[in-house]
């Protein structure tokens, strides 16, 4: 970010250095100091343009903090889920995918009856970090 900050500076420098040499036309009759105040008035839209990019990229990066650290949450649940429902002996040939996003975790797979999927979704429930379940699973015929 700081070479950003750099790279931006060094560009309004570089177009403040080319608008006072353009200002220097010997036809002009207007004083040096008014040659620079009129360099300047040109070169504000041009720093604020620089300030809002800066502006813009800095909530970018903010954003792709948070979706980063979502994401991370998201996996951390996922794997709380995961091990909640491989450890359980009523779940034990349970086939159980688990998918989180934001918080909402997704169960899928299949179960061997109706009381294991109950159970599956409430002990998902009570992980921390859980939102809402989503039930996708299938009970097995048979």
């Amino acid at each position: 970010m700081k070479t950003n900050h750099r790279m931006t500076l060094a560009a309004i420098a570089s177009l403040a250095a080319l608008l006072t040499l353009g200002g220097c036309d010997r036809n002009d009759s207007r004083t040096a100091g008014q040659q620079l105040d009129a360099a300047i008035a040109q070169m504000k839209p041009a720093a604020e343009r620089a300030k809002q990019e800066a502006q813009k990229a800095a909530e970018e990066t903010r954003a792709m903090g948070a979706s980063a650290s979502e994401k991370i949450a998201d996996a951390t649940v996922s794997t709380r889920v995961k091990a909640v429902l491989s450890s359980d002996k009523q779940l034990g040939d349970s086939k159980i995918d688990v998918d989180t996003n934001n918080g909402v975790v997704t169960l899928s797979g299949a179960v061997a009856n109706n009381q294991a999927r109950d159970h599956a979704l409430e002990l998902a429930r009570n992980v921390k970090g859980v939102n809402s379940v989503n039930d996708q699973l299938a009970v097995k015929a048979g």
